[in-house]
C-alpha cells in the first residue's frame, strides 16, 4: 500500500499556470504606454514653472494650480464644458433608448441591416462629419436656404451652443445606442409578456421590468458619451466657433498660443480630476437608487 501511494504521488500532475496574465499583457502594455505614461508626464509638467525661452523650467511649483483655482474664468469654462456634456448625454439617452429597444427586439433578418445603419456613421471621420454639418447649418447652408424659400427667417444654427450640440449628439449617439441595445438584448422577452399578463400596462412594464434590467447599459452609455463629449475638441471648435469655449479648446490654446505648457497641463489635470469625481458621484447615486428600487 505505501508503494502504491508513493507511485501516485510521483505521477500527480503539476498545477496549471493560468494563461490569463499573458492574454491581457498586450492590452495592459498599450494602456500603460499610450494612456498612463502620458498622463503621468502631463501631471509632472503641470508642476513645472513657465519659461519664456523653453516649454517649461524643471522647477517645481504649485502656482499653476493656484492661479486656476482662484480664477473665476476657469470655473466658467469648466461649467460650460460640463453643461455641454450633460445636455449632449441627456439628448443621446432620450433619442437612443427607443432606437436601441427596437434594434434589440427586431427580427433576425432586419437586425443586421439596422446594426449597419447605426454603425455606418462611425466609418466616417469626425472631422468630415463636422464639415458636413457646417454645410447644412451655416447661414447660407441648406437648412436656412430651405427656410428662406418657404418664407421663414434664418435660424442661428452654427457658431453657438446649438450647433455644437447638434454635432456632438450626431457623433456620439451610436455609442449610446450600442450600449443600451446590448443590455436590452439580454432581457428575456418572456419577462415583459408575463408582466403584461399579470395586468401591468405597457408603461408600467417598461418602468418596472425593462428599464431596471437595462440600467447597466444605460449607465455604460451615459458614462461613455459624457466622457467623449466633455473631451471633444474638433466639434465645439468648428460648430461652436468663438462663442463656445470648452476646457479642451482652452487647454490647446494655452499651450499653442500662449506657449504655457505648465498652465495648460495643470488645467487638463484639474478637469480630469473633476470629471472623475463627478463620475464617481454619479455611479454612487445610481447605485443607491438601484438598491432602493430592489428593496421596494
Amino acid at each position: 500500500m505505501p508503494a502504491v501511494a508513493a507511485g501516485t504521488a510521483r505521477v500527480r500532475p503539476a498545477p496549471r499556470v493560468s494563461a490569463q496574465p499573458l492574454l491581457i499583457a498586450p492590452a495592459l502594455s498599450l494602456l500603460g504606454a499610450f494612456f498612463i505614461l502620458p498622463y503621468l508626464n502631463l501631471l509632472l509638467i503641470s508642476f513645472f514653472t513657465k519659461s519664456p525661452e523653453a516649454p517649461y523650467l524643471r522647477v517645481l511649483t504649485l502656482a499653476n494650480y493656484g492661479r486656476l483655482v482662484r480664477d473665476p474664468f476657469t470655473w466658467g469654462v469648466v461649467w460650460s464644458t460640463l453643461w455641454l456634456g450633460a445636455v449632449t448625454t441627456g439628448i443621446c439617452l432620450v433619442l437612443s433608448y427607443p432606437l436601441a429597444y427596437h434594434l434589440a427586439r427586431a427580427p433576425r433578418r432586419l437586425k443586421g441591416a439596422l446594426m449597419v445603419l447605426v454603425i455606418s456613421p462611425l466609418l466616417v471621420g469626425v472631422l468630415i462629419r463636422t464639415y458636413g454639418w457646417m454645410i447644412l447649418l451655416q447661414d447660407t447652408g441648406l437648412i436656412n436656404q430651405l427656410l428662406q424659400s418657404l418664407g421663414a427667417s434664418k435660424l442661428p444654427l452654427m457658431y453657438n451652443r446649438t450647433g455644437a450640440l447638434i454635432g456632438l449628439v450626431h457623433v456620439f449617439i451610436p455609442f449610446m445606442v450600442l450600449s443600451i441595445a446590448a443590455s436590452i438584448q439580454g432581457i428575456d422577452p418572456e419577462l415583459e409578456m408575463e408582466a403584461r399578463s399579470l395586468g401591468a400596462g405597457a408603461w408600467r412594464t417598461f418602468w418596472r421590468v425593462t428599464f431596471p434590467l437595462s440600467l447597466h447599459g444605460v449607465i455604460a452609455g451615459t458614462v461613455l458619451v459624457f466622457v467623449l463629449a466633455v473631451s471633444s475638441y474638433v466639434i465645439p471648435s468648428l460648430l461652436g466657433g468663438f462663442t463656445v469655449l470648452t476646457v479642451p479648446i482652452l487647454v490647446v490654446r494655452t499651450i499653442t498660443e500662449l506657449f504655457n505648457w505648465p498652465g495648460g497641463s495643470a488645467f487638463a489635470m484639474l478637469f480630469f480630476v473633476i470629471t472623475l469625481l463627478l463620475l464617481w458621484m454619479f455611479l454612487r447615486f445610481v447605485g443607491s437608487v438601484w438598491l432602493s428600487h430592489i428593496g421596494h
